[in-house]
């Protein structure tokens, strides 16, 4: 584990020192170098993902496909919703917003007296250890991802935002980050709310999300792979989630006679909740995926970044 912290350490402090160090004083935001440096530690976590999808899991799609995909246009425009992310362009944006508002009001509550809490010092001696207390962390936010997930799909609200994400008709590797901003943003303040109220610290928040968005670009990859009886029960396959994705199955649920929002397998990292609040499905298939309403109606998703965002909007005000 020592070995990896510096390794990354030494990437983030040579891309810091070549590239973002000058432009950091080009624009005179000098005053800004301590979170120019955090966010080259992202820009490494991200450069390093892009690397293992295009090395590990792009292979994978050309040797196991899921499905043959020929809308080449779709799959572009996802490349380019991954490249906002990863390469820290919409970190970049909630710093200069919504982290600014945050930061400040976390610190007003400090100054008021509220206490530091920090999860993985329940159990002295045992949450000490590092792996131990990253593991206590992960199921801890997995947990919560699993509820803003079924909100996500339960909510009208919400949904109308999320449905952008599960409008991909080819899904791959790229698909994670397909995401309407409103959405992301609401997803981003809630789990930084978290970790905040928990006390994960930085440098184990940034590995915790890391090692989540790879297993959700490999769980979105256009891959016929599944783990197994055993494997699909502890955590989240390409199978288990592109039933998720699947066309009416993965977004309603038969309740009274009627279809409502809802579905099934929301688990981000592990299947446990899904099993644990009945909305598993382990059946072996490889649907087609989309939205019911676009596949059956035609509704409009947009096929171009801002027509995405655009068309997200107008559901959310009843116009589309």
């Amino acid at each position: 584990m020592d070995a990896w912290r510096d390794i990354f350490a030494g990437l983030q402090q040579s891309l810091f020192e070549a590239v973002v160090l000058p432009i950091t004083f080009a624009m005179g935001q000098g005053n800004l170098l301590e979170k120019a440096y955090e966010g080259t530690g992202w820009l490494v976590v991200g450069l390093l993902q892009i690397a293992v999808m295009l090395v590990v899991i792009g292979p994978m799609q050309k040797w196991w496909p899921a499905e043959s995909q020929k809308d080449a246009q779709a799959i572009r425009i996802d490349v380019l919703y991954t490249l906002i992310h990863r390469l820290g362009l919409f970190k970049l944006g909630m710093f200069f917003t919504f982290d600014y508002v945050f930061e400040q009001g976390w610190g007003t509550l400090r100054s008021l007296g509220w206490p530091t809490f920090h999860l993985d010092a329940i159990w002295p001696g045992v949450t000490d250890v590092a792996w131990v207390s990253f593991v206590l962390y992960l199921v801890v936010f997995d947990f919560v991802n699993y509820w803003i997930h079924r909100a996500q799909h339960q909510s009208n609200f919400w949904w109308s935002l999320h449905a952008l994400h599960h409008s991909q008709r080819q899904m791959s590797m790229w698909t994670d980050n397909r995401n309407h901003l409103l959405d992301d943003i609401l997803t981003s303040l809630i789990l930084s709310l978290v970790a905040v109220i928990i006390g994960v610290g930085p440098g184990q928040f940034v590995a915790l999300v890391a090692l989540s968005q790879l297993s959700e670009n490999f769980q979105h990859a256009n891959v016929r792979i599944w783990f197994g009886r055993i494997g699909e029960r502890l955590w989240v396959s390409p199978r288990f989630h592109r039933r998720h994705h699947s066309i009416g199955i993965g977004h309603e649920f038969q309740r009274s006679g009627r279809v409502v929002l809802g579905g099934c397998n929301f688990g981000v990292l592990l299947p446990w909740w899904d099993m644990l609040f009945g909305t598993a499905d382990f059946q072996v298939r490889f649907d087609p995926t989309g939205v019911r309403d676009q596949v059956e109606q035609g509704r409009d998703y947009g096929r171009g970044y801002w027509a995405q965002q655009w068309q997200g909007l107008l559901r959310l005000v009843g116009k589309a």
